[in-house]
């Protein structure tokens, strides 16, 4: 850091924040903070975690740490965690929430006391080394930095771990590191507010559609997203995809993918409740859904609208055409709610089907086979990894499929963390 003069620092915090006030999601965004902060300051690892005032529970949502992730393959990640707890002081991340303060500790293991208004006090919190003890890491210096929209509200806490030098070696965090860490997270708050917006209103037009059909719940959409967006970064690395282009769609998707099912709206009450099997008919109306969905985001406005437009529209096309796919080609903006599809359809099929809609169909069918339904018990892993291989080249793409199975284990992490 000593080689970067504060001007040209602050200008690389500027140039960040512009680069991420073009994310949408939230959750794209607080991976891309906790990267861009620990790049700032030489940080080999990190967390960050989101804050449900509430409750007074934090979240962590994603962590990232250098030394482990050289030790995999390419293209493989560190194995999902997502935890919450209640914020006390006694946890070094619940007193920045609590205290709205950034918190320098130069050796988390060898804390002892701290200068608090001119007094030299106790710290009031300890570190937690179980995850240390779990993997064989060290943690040794540690920022920790509140995430404070301006009218006063914590969103989250951004802690980052152990300050590298020139040499590679582990030193504290400097008084600039603490600087540039602050005045990060003062120009990045704002860009937070307008994604934690966008989610809020995403998750207000899900839980509409929830209220029209309750089998479809919040925590099926949550996990349909996380579970798409895992998929897709594997097929990115398979695919060999530019990090520019793999950076922008997986934005929209985690967005895209939430909004799967809104066409259900449209969708009358006795055949969208009704408990037996649907006849021709009513199964026709059914699959209006996905005109009704693509007509909610026409016409488009952005990136986002179109692959929302898309992923509502085709998330029911099978990749080898089958009839069984739905709605085909078909000008979906002259369909009518709560009538039938028209029967001259013809069928969609391999990559004229959008690559977003057919990660989606993967993730949807996952979830759906992987959990109780009104009409099936949960299918077993076995079961459903055994139907999907099956499926491979009929209902879905081939080579989502193979991305799939590269990350089940991830898949199953984040199935059990989302109920």
């Amino acid at each position: 850091m000593s080689s970067v003069t504060s001007e040209e620092k602050l200008q690389q915090i500027a140039e960040i924040r512009q680069q991420l006030s073009q994310i949408k999601d939230v959750d794209i965004l607080l991976e891309n903070i906790l990267s861009a902060a620990r790049r700032i300051v030489n940080a080999d690892a990190g967390s960050i975690y989101e804050y449900d005032e509430s409750q007074n529970r934090l979240r962590i949502r994603y962590s990232q740490n250098d030394t482990q992730l050289k030790k995999l393959a390419p293209g493989e990640k560190l194995p999902y965690t997502s935890y919450s707890f209640t914020a006390t002081t006694g946890s070094i991340s619940g007193y920045c929430a609590l205290n709205k303060a950034s918190v320098n500790i130069p050796d988390v293991y060898n804390m002892g006391t701290f200068l608090d208004a001119g007094h030299t006090k106790l710290r009031p919190y300890n570190f937690n080394q179980e995850n240390d003890l779990k993997t064989g890491y060290h943690t040794k210096s540690m920022l920790t930095t509140p995430l404070v929209m301006t009218n006063g509200k914590v969103l989250g806490v951004l802690q980052i771990i152990n300050a590298l030098d020139d040499d590679g070696e582990v030193v504290p965090f400097g008084k600039d590191a603490e600087f540039y860490v602050s005045y990060f997270a003062a120009n990045v708050i704002q860009v937070y507010e307008y994604a934690y917006i966008t989610k809020q209103l995403i998750e207000r037009l899900v839980k509409m559609a929830n209220y029209r059909d309750p089998r479809e719940t919040g925590a099926h959409v949550e996990r349909v997203s996380c579970f798409a967006l895992e998929i897709y970064d594997r097929y990115a690395v398979n695919k060999g995809i530019p990090e520019d282009v793999r950076n922008k769609f997986r934005d929209n998707l985690k967005l895209a993918a939430k909004c799967h099912d809104l066409g259900k709206v449209g969708v009358p009450d006795k055949i969208l409740k009704k408990e037996g099997k649907l006849n021709d008919s009513e199964r026709s109306v059914m699959e209006g859904h996905t005109c009704v969905g693509a007509q909610i985001f026409t016409p488009f406005e952005n990136d986002l609208d179109l692959m929302a437009r898309d992923v509502c529209l085709h998330h029911h096309a099978r990749w080898d055409g089958g009839e069984r796919g739905y709605p085909g080609k078909f000008d979906y903006e002259s369909y009518v709610p709560e009538s039938e599809l028209p029967q001259d359809r013809e069928p969609i099929s391999g990559e004229e089907i959008p690559l977003a809609a057919r990660i989606v169909a993967l993730a949807d069918v996952y979830d759906a086979l992987r959990h109780r339904r009104c009409y099936k018990e949960p299918w077993t892993l076995d079961d459903t990894v055994g139907e999907i291989r099956a499926e491979s080249g009929k209902q879905f793409d081939p080579e989502v499929v193979d991305a799939f199975l590269q990350v089940i284990n991830r898949l199953e992490a984040i199935n059990k963390d989302i109920s």
